[in-house]
């Protein structure tokens, strides 16, 4: 009978690895295991195409999961932290088909200010719009009317300058707080600070400009803003003392959801609602919509994620099958290492190194494509990648346990052979 020299060679250096202890063993064994994969280097490509699809996918799907996720937060954030913004209306906008309910009044404002408790801030709103214009440079903004309890409600600091004072307030001087995309669009390169522009028919003086934030819930830019005491927005822009929306930060020791109750028992009371009639003005609770949305974009990401990990237990049949056909090709090897003293769990282990190798392979390869595609898509879908080390650990180990289930059963067969009928396979 004519044997191959490479699987005497093999069968050689097992059993002189064997003598030497155990560790110089499982070096060997890899060393094998490694050399018999690069003898069917295409084969073996194919074998672990789909763990590397699998781990792929799962890392790819969970990585833009949580960058959507991330993304929501920031959106929903962006509106304030636990903050409630009251509106007139039965929805987020302002009604129906029938008559307007009611603006706010300044009394409503300052009877929840002084009324509920666990209310950090209180800044009333009234909102205009117009074409601000400075020398050659014109801009349509919005007209933003508060207090200076808006920055403290929306946590928002200043890039340079001041906030209103309680005087300017009180009698309405036209000063302004712009936001970046009006300075940059106003004012180029220079200090807007103490400079003054026109919108509509107001002179304005800048005394601050805002730190910038970028795009804000629902894509709105919210550094196109231009922000001045309330009064001068009534009395110059909207020609009535009426708010429309009342923004109202919830102390973070309070629970935001008595908090809300309590306003809308007394805005009912000053509304004149009682019994069961419907309100005529909502909250809109940024904390509960954040978690809300959150919560299911971590249901869908976990949803995609398990969808994508069937593909590594097709991958992880994959190998198992072509780990029976190798046992099939090796079976005179096999015979010879049974037949020079080998023992069943060292061939066991044998052909278990090399399925655990090539899952491990895969998985890795499957990590850098992930890290790659989670790179080129996260700016293509608008969401910032979040490199998360723990599902990229899960994923290899995970890829490497699919190579140990379904590389064991091969393993298995190939140890249970007869030296003999082994030695006597063509």
């Amino acid at each position: 009978m004519n044997l191959h020299t490479t699987d005497i060679a093999n069968a050689a250096a097992e059993i002189r690895s064997r003598s030497s202890g155990p560790m110089r063993l499982l070096g060997t064994t890899i060393v094998l295991a490694v050399r018999e994969i690069r003898r069917h280097l295409l084969r073996s490509f194919l074998t672990i195409l789909g763990i590397v699809i699998g781990v792929m996918s799962v890392v790819t799907m969970v990585t833009l999961g949580n960058g959507a996720t991330a993304a929501v937060q920031q959106s929903i954030s962006s509106l304030g932290a636990n903050i409630l913004q009251i509106r007139p209306g039965q929805g987020f906008g302002r009604g129906g088909g029938g008559p307007q309910p009611p603006d706010f009044k300044e009394q409503d404002v300052e009877a929840i200010r002084t009324q509920v408790a666990g209310v950090r801030a209180v800044a009333p709103q009234a909102q205009s719009s117009g074409v601000a214009i400075r020398n050659a440079a014109n801009w349509s903004t919005t007209v933003n009317g508060t207090t200076s309890d808006y920055f403290t409600a929306q946590q928002w600091n200043l890039n340079s300058g001041r906030i209103f004072t309680p005087a300017e307030e009180q009698a309405g001087k036209a000063v302004c707080i712009l936001g970046n995309t009006v300075v940059q669009n106003l004012f180029r390169r220079e200090d807007p600070i103490g400079e003054r522009f026109r919108i509509k028919d107001v002179s304005c003086e800048v005394i601050g400009t805002l730190a910038t934030r970028g795009q804000g819930g629902f894509g709105n830019d919210q550094d196109d803003v231009v922000i001045m005491p309330i009064k001068t927005v009534q009395r110059r822009f909207t020609g009535n003392r009426d708010i429309r929306n009342i923004m109202v930060s919830v102390d973070d020791a309070y629970d935001s959801t008595m908090v809300q109750n309590s306003i809308s028992q007394l805005l009912r009371e000053r509304r004149n609602i009682s019994g069961a009639k419907q309100d005529d003005f909502n909250i809109f609770d940024t904390k509960q919509i954040s978690d809300t949305l959150s919560g299911t974009t971590q249901i869908l990401t976990a949803l995609l994620g398990a969808v994508a990990a069937v593909s590594l237990l097709v991958g992880g049949i994959g190998i198992m099958n072509i780990m029976l056909v190798s046992v099939t090709e090796r079976t005179r090897e096999i015979g010879i290492r049974l037949a020079i003293g080998a023992v069943g769990r060292e061939v066991l282990l044998q052909f278990l190194v090399e399925a655990v190798a090539l899952a491990c392979l895969g998985g890795v390869i499957g990590l850098l494509l992930a890290l790659v595609a989670s790179m080129v898509l996260a700016p293509i879908l608008q969401v910032p990648f979040i490199f998360d080390p723990q599902i990229n650990l899960l994923a290899f180990a995970f890829s490497a346990g699919i190579g140990v289930i379904f590389g064991y059963f091969p393993a298995r067969r190939a140890a249970s052979l007869n030296p003999i009928d082994a030695l006597r396979h063509e």
